[in-house]
């Protein structure tokens, strides 16, 4: 049995770290209407191309896909509506502060259940540049040869 810390990842945003640098993360609620926690569930969710942004004091995930819950009736919502991140006041002031530094975004990394509930992984990230990401993609081909020669030595 395991812990009660675990983590049951619905979705990621893997893309967000080849695009960005990711400065500090936080967990945070997410509201849902009542069909969207179902179809969530059973993984039909999609962080492809969202975004967090700050609306009159309130952050709203902006961008995420829902399939609508095929159980559903006409209490379905619409598949890429906003919807709100749940967060305290001074964590909220916090990420304004971080945002409003120049070139810094709000990037959902992951929407996972923890003890029944739905959190979400928001990062403060700044972009990378083109050459950013080609350093970066030579260092992990770089780190990957080295592991490649490593594990030929350790079988001879």
């Amino acid at each position: 049995m395991g812990s009660i810390y675990d983590k049951k990842v619905v979705a990621q945003n893997r893309r967000a770290r080849h695009e960005f640098f990711i400065e500090d993360t936080i967990e945070c609620g997410i509201e849902l209407s009542g069909t969207e926690v179902k179809s969530i569930r059973l993984g039909k969710a999609s962080l492809a191309d969202s975004y967090a942004m700050i609306k009159s004091g309130e952050v709203y995930l902006c961008n995420m896909h829902v399939s609508p819950y095929e159980e559903g009736n006409i209490f379905n919502r619409d598949p890429l509506r906003d919807r709100r991140l749940l967060l305290h006041k001074k964590e909220i002031i916090r990420l304004i502060g971080y945002v409003q530094q120049k070139g810094m975004s709000l990037v959902p990394l992951s929407i996972y259940f923890k003890k029944n509930l739905l959190k979400v992984e928001l990062a403060v990230a700044r972009g990378k540049k083109l050459y950013d990401k080609r350093e970066a993609k030579a260092e992990s081909d770089a780190k990957r040869e080295i592991d490649r020669r490593m594990k030929e030595r350790m079988a001879e």
